[in-house]
């Protein structure tokens, strides 16, 4: 069976590595670049930390600072708009998930045209985006590394999944050194989104032996650190070593895809506006147990990337291990045991159901669920 291992072509890692970085963009001859981010990181002053260290390499930029936590179709049209005119050649994209997406909306459509809903699916833009750098400000979506670009219809509130080969930035950069005073919470969060891009990736039905070995090391490393970062976010070896755990996990489903964990949080992010790596948190367990039923071998791994003694353990056994390891995680971060908590209502369920079938994220879960099923999981995880 052939398969295809999708990755930007240069990936900086290490604390200090943005002045690097820096040096490595100036070097690719781009002469003004759209930084792509969100109001936040602007107050703080990071947005203008990265665009000083461009000026002095001789790099104009432009900044358009109006990404949401879930970024829009609309906030994809005012910096595609901005980008246009101000005659940018290139995207730089900073922060976590939500301005890696947007910026790899603006980037698509400046070579493709059209609008972003065009592009929903699976590989359907005919030419590369315009070249993109993404730098990474937390440990957990990967976006700055993979081909999955998520945006929300502001009118149908559907978030679409748009999986695309031309999405993938040309360059990475994950300095710890940015990720340093990150709240808890949002830590917490994005490392449990890190944990479950490896753990789907790792069940899905398209795994290979390459995508197998970065998930099981980035549940590993994981489980080691992320209680750290959590609980001392000045921590720099904790921070780096989640940078490298987000990133190998990221390795792992841009090439292995997801499975309904996703497919289902997408449909609550977008429906209720809620923080993707909580609803991946939440659902987690829930989904893995539906799973448990055809890859409890894949799960009891999962149990020993996360430091349970399997060696006397069935299967199912090992299986329901990995989920009681999950929730411990989970607890031991304080993420909130159930939807209930954030708002969730049971009288949603039926569309919440009915569009996660058709995410394309759900399409290489290791068992294919109805949608009664796909309800019930819902149900479980109130």
């Amino acid at each position: 069976m052939s398969s295809v291992f999708f990755m930007p072509s240069i990936n900086l890692m290490g604390a200090g590595c943005l002045k690097e970085a820096v040096s490595t963009i100036q070097a690719q001859g781009f002469k003004k670049g759209l930084i792509v981010s969100d109001k936040v990181l602007n107050k703080i002053g990071m947005i203008k930390k990265v665009a000083d260290l461009l000026t002095e390499k001789n790099v104009k930029t432009v900044i358009f600072d109006g990404t949401n936590p879930n970024p829009t179709i609309k906030n994809v049209e005012d910096g595609l708009k901005m980008l246009k005119e101000n005659n940018c050649d290139f995207v730089i994209s900073l922060g976590g998930g939500s301005p890696h997406d947007c910026a790899k909306g603006i980037a698509l459509l400046a070579s493709n045209g059209g609008t972003i809903s065009d592009y929903e699916g699976l590989d359907k833009s005919p030419k590369p985006q315009l070249p993109l750098i993404s730098i990474n400000t937390t440990a957990g979506t990967a976006s700055e590394i993979t081909r999955f670009c998520i945006i929300t219809d502001e009118v149908t509130h559907i978030k679409m999944a748009i999986v695309d080969k031309h999405v993938t930035p040309l360059i990475s950069v994950n300095d710890p050194e940015l990720m340093v005073n990150k709240p808890a919470a949002l830590t917490a969060a994005t490392g449990m989104d890190a944990l479950t891009h490896a753990i789907e990736a790792y069940v899905s039905t398209i795994a290979t032996p390459l995508t197998d070995a970065v998930a099981i090391k980035a549940i590993e490393m994981i489980e080691k650190h992320l209680r750290t970062a959590v609980n001392d976010g000045q921590n720099i070896e904790a921070r780096e070593k989640m940078a490298y755990a987000q990133f190998m996990a990221g390795m792992a489903f841009n090439n292995a895809s997801l499975g309904y964990v996703h497919a289902m949080a997408h449909q609550l992010g977008g429906f209720y506006d809620l923080p993707h790596g909580v609803c991946n948190a939440v659902l987690l367990p829930h989904v893995q147990s539906f799973n448990a039923r055809v890859v409890p071998e894949r799960l009891r791994d999962v149990a020993q990337a996360m430091g349970v003694d399997v060696s006397q353990l069935s299967p199912q056994q090992g299986a329901e291990a990995a989920l009681q390891a999950i929730r411990k995680l989970s607890k031991d971060v304080n993420i909130p045991t159930g939807l209930s908590e954030l708002g969730v209502q049971e009288s949603d369920f039926d569309v919440l159901s009915s569009n996660a079938l058709k995410d394309v994220c759900g399409f290489t879960n290791p068992v294919q669920a109805s949608n009664e099923e796909i309800i019930e999981i819902f149900r479980q995880a109130m």
